[in-house]
């Protein structure tokens, strides 16, 4: 990962965070334990739940496979919700 202030999340990577957050709720999952079936802590988690930091494709894909959601549909979703 490179090293210096990371450019802030942008429109997608803000609708993406958004999607997280609205299935953490429906499925009641915690950041904290998101962040432990990630294998990531829970300020990086956070940082990126807060849109104080862009989520990686890499942290997109475990995401879904942590939650259980099909990736190309989580996607689509947050693609749909930039139009409201």
């Amino acid at each position: 990962m490179p090293s210096g202030k990371q450019p802030a999340s942008g429109p997608f990577a803000r609708a993406v965070s958004a999607e997280v957050r609205a299935v953490m709720a429906r499925q009641r999952i915690s950041r904290v334990a998101l962040a432990s079936k990630m294998a990531v802590s829970e300020g990086y988690l956070g940082k990126r739940l807060r849109d104080e930091a862009a989520l990686t494709l890499n942290d997109i894909y475990a995401i879904c496979d942590a939650i259980g959601e099909d990736l190309p549909a989580f996607i689509a979703d947050a693609y749909r919700s930039m139009g409201d």
